[in-house]
This record gives C-alpha cells, sequence and structure tokens, in this order.
C-alpha cells in the first residue's frame, strides 16, 4: 500500500510540476480547476500515506478507511489530469 501511494505521489508532483512551471499556454478558469485538482489529489495521497504508516492502520477497518482516502486522491488526480490534458489540447476555451 505505502509503495502505490509513493508512485501515485510521485507522479502527481512531478506532473503538478510540468503543468504549473512547464506547460505552454496562459491561465484559464478550467486550467486553475485542474490545478486545484491536482492539489487536491497530492493533499489526500499525503493523508493516505500518513495513515498507512500509523500502526493501528493493521486493523481492518482503519485499513478500509485508509483505502477511502487513497481512492479518493486517485478520483481527483485521474480528473485533474483529464482535465488538463482537455485544457492543453484546447477542448475548454474557458
Amino acid at each position: 500500500m505505502i509503495s502505490a501511494i509513493t508512485v501515485l505521489l510521485g507522479f502527481s508532483l512531478l506532473f503538478l510540476r510540468y503543468w504549473n512551471f512547464e506547460a505552454d499556454g496562459g491561465w484559464t478558469a478550467a486550467s486553475i480547476l485542474a490545478t486545484l485538482l491536482l492539489a487536491l489529489a497530492i493533499v489526500l495521497q499525503l493523508v493516505a500515506l500518513w495513515r498507512s504508516l500509523l500502526p493501528r492502520d493493521d486493523d481492518e477497518p482503519v485499513y478500509q478507511v485508509t483505502l477511502r482516502w487513497f481512492l479518493a486522491s486517485i478520483i481527483a488526480l485521474l480528473a485533474g489530469v483529464l482535465l488538463a490534458g482537455l485544457t492543453a489540447s484546447h477542448v475548454f476555451n474557458l
């Protein structure tokens, strides 16, 4: 679980760096929303990582909650990357 979280966290941080500092084009409402979704995914991943490192995460109910945090981070990450891709391809001109 910890490995999966850290792999996604590394991808999220690298993609956010690219999206904010290296991608061509100006800031639009859609690109700002994509950035916020990516930042939310990173925060959720950090919470899931912190929860997975706690000793009480070995208990089944606590582990299930940690998995929900991780799932929420995956959903936010996918939404942010999808929106970033659609924005970069000029599908959204907001």
